[in-house]
C-alpha cells in the first residue's frame, strides 16, 4: 500500500503530554470543536485523546468511503463497547461486530420494515393523541423537551415491546429521566482519555449505576411480559405483535446466532438511541418551524389537505405529507442528532493518502460539507423546498441515519414518529414561542445552544401554543 503521508504528518492543534487535546474536548461542545478545528486544519487532521492519535476526517466522499467499509474495515470504538458492557448492557445491533451484526441485523430490519412499521401505526396514533390531549390542557409555558421525550418513549415501548409505559398522559418521566442519564453516562466515558472509574467512584458514577439497574430493569420486565403472552398464544411465534416478540421468536430457531443476551442488547438499543434521536430531532423542528411561519404555513397547509385530524390518520397519509418530511431532513440537515461518528479502524488501511494503522481511532465530521456553500446553496437557510423533486439537495452529503452496510435500521420509524407528531402538533395548534426554558430570553434571534450527550440536542427548550379553531 502506497501513500503519502503518516498520521504524525497531518496537521492538527497542538496539545499537552499525556493529555494531548483531552482538556479542550468538552463532551457537551466536542462536535463544535471538531469542526471548529476541520474548518482551521482542513479535510483531515489529527488530534489525541491522552496519548492515542485520532484521525480527524470532514470530506463527505471520504466519510462515505469509511462508511461503506464496514463492518470489514472499521467498527465502533472497542472503548464504547466496554463502556457500555460495564453498565450491563448486552451487545445489540448497535454495537454488535461480525457475525454477530449479521445476524441481528437481519432480525432487527425485519421488525424494523415499513411494513411492520405500519402493522404498528395504531399504537403511534394512540400516543400522538395522548400529547395532543396533554398540551391541549396545557396553562402556558410547555415542557417541550420533556414532552417530546415522553411521547418517543411510549411509541418505541409500544411499537417495540407492546408495553403501554404511557408517560405522555401521566407526566411520569421516570424511564425518561433514567434513560437520559445512562446515555450521557455512555457519551462521556467513551470520551475520557483514563477510565477513573474503575477505580474511583464519584456521585456521579453512582447516579449512573442506579439508573442503569433501572433500564436493565425494565428491559427485564418487557422481555418477561413478552415471554409470558406468547407462551399463552403460541401464534404469536408465527405472527408476532411487535418487534420483541419477532426478536424472541427468532432467537429461539435453531442454529439463530442470536440469544437472550442479544435481544436484551437490542431492547436496550431501542429504548435508549430511539428515544434520544427522535425527540431531539423533533425539538430542533419545532424550533425551526417557529423561527420560520412561511415554511410552518405551507407544513400545515400540507397537513389539512391530508391528515386535518391525527384521529383518523393512516399510513398512507402520513407518507403523503411529503413536505413535512422535507421539513424534517432539511433540520436534520442543519441540526443532525449525530454530528459525528467515531469509528475503530479494524485493518490498515489509507484515507485520503494518509495510511491508517490497524486500530486506529477515526473521528467522522458529518456536519460540514452538509453546511457548505459548495454542496449547498445559502447553507445557513432553512429551506425544506431543497428535498423536494427538483430541489438542489445532495442526499450524499447529508447522512443523519449514517451510510453503507450499517445505516440505521430505525429510520423509517424516526421519520414516521417525526411526521405523525408534527401532522398532530400543526393540524391543532399554531406555534406561538419556543425558548429555552427557565429563561426569558426569546430565541428570534439567535438559537438554542447545542448540547452534546448520546446525540445532539437543544438545551431544554419550552414552548407555547395557540389552538386552532376547530371545523363544526
Amino acid at each position: 500500500m502506497t501513500t503519502a503521508r503518516e498520521i504524525a504528518d497531518l496537521p492538527g492543534p497542538p496539545g499537552l503530554p499525556l493529555l494531548g487535546n483531552a482538556l479542550q474536548l468538552d463532551p457537551r461542545t466536542v462536535h463544535r470543536t471538531m469542526e471548529r478545528w476541520a474548518g482551521r486544519y482542513g479535510p483531515i487532521f489529527r488530534v489525541r485523546i491522552g496519548t492515542r492519535p485520532v484521525v480527524v476526517i470532514a470530506d463527505s466522499t471520504a466519510i462515505a468511503t469509511v462508511l461503506r467499509d464496514r463492518p470489514e474495515g472499521f467498527r465502533r470504538p472497542a472503548i464504547t463497547a466496554e463502556v457500555a458492557e460495564e453498565l450491563g448492557g448486552s451487545p445489540g445491533v448497535f454495537m454488535a461486530e461480525g457475525d454477530a451484526w449479521r445476524h441481528q441485523r437481519r432480525m432487527v430490519m425485519h421488525g424494523l420494515s415499513p411494513a411492520a412499521i405500519r402493522e404498528y401505526f395504531g399504537r403511534q396514533v394512540r400516543v400522538a393523541l395522548r400529547l395532543r390531549e396533554r398540551w391541549n390542557g396545557a396553562a402556558g409555558e410547555i415542557d417541550l423537551t420533556g414532552d417530546l421525550k415522553r411521547y418517543a418513549v411510549d411509541v418505541i415501548a409500544g411499537l417495540a415491546f407492546g408495553a403501554d409505559v404511557n408517560s405522555t398522559e401521566t407526566g411520569d418521566a421516570a424511564i425518561q429521566g433514567h434513560v437520559d442519564i445512562v446515555m450521557d453516562g455512555l457519551a462521556r466515558r467513551s470520551l475520557l482519555p483514563f477510565a477513573y472509574w474503575r477505580w474511583i467512584r464519584l456521585p456521579a458514577d453512582r447516579r449512573l449505576d442506579r439508573s442503569a439497574q433501572a433500564v436493565r430493569s425494565a428491559t427485564d420486565g418487557f422481555i418477561a411480559a413478552a415471554r409470558a403472552a406468547m407462551a399463552a398464544d403460541p401464534a404469536l411465534r408465527e405472527r408476532p405483535a411487535n418487534l420483541l416478540q419477532a426478536m424472541l421468536a427468532a432467537a429461539d430457531r435453531p442454529a439463530s446466532g442470536v440469544d437472550d443476551g442479544a435481544v436484551a442488547g437490542n431492547v436496550l438499543t431501542m429504548l435508549l438511541a430511539g428515544e434520544e434521536t427522535t425527540s431531539g430531532a423533533l425539538a430542533w423542528l419545532v424550533w425551526l418551524l417557529w423561527r420560520h411561519p412561511e415554511a410552518q404555513a405551507r407544513a400545515r397547509e400540507e397537513v389539512l389537505r391530508h391528515v386535518p385530524d391525527i384521529a383518523s390518520a393512516t399510513p398512507e397519509s402520513i407518507e403523503a405529507l411529503d413536505y413535512v418530511q422535507a421539513c424534517a431532513l432539511e433540520a436534520m440537515r442543519l441540526k443532525p442528532p449525530a454530528p459525528f461518528l467515531p469509528l475503530q479502524a479494524l485493518r490498515e488501511s489509507a484515507v485520503m493518502d494518509t495510511r491508517l494503522p490497524a486500530n486506529t481511532m477515526v473521528w467522522c465530521v458529518l456536519r460540514h460539507d452538509s453546511v457548505a456553500a459548495a454542496f449547498f446553496p445559502e447553507p445557513e437557510r432553512f429551506d425544506p423546498a431543497r428535498w423536494l423533486p427538483g430541489g438542489n439537495a445532495d442526499r450524499h452529503v447529508v447522512l443523519p441515519f449514517g451510510s453503507g452496510p450499517r445505516m440505521c435500521p430505525g429510520r423509517y420509524l424516526s421519520l414516521m414518529e417525526m411526521k405523525v407528531a408534527l401532522a398532530m402538533l400543526l393540524a391543532r395548534f399554531d406555534i406561538v414561542q419556543v425558548r429555552v426554558r427557565g429563561t426569558a430570553a426569546d430565541l428570534a434571534g439567535a438559537p438554542p445552544a447545542e448540547v452534546m450527550g448520546f446525540v445532539m440536542a437543544p438545551a431544554p427548550l419550552s414552548m407555547r401554543l395557540r389552538a386552532r379553531p376547530q371545523a363544526c
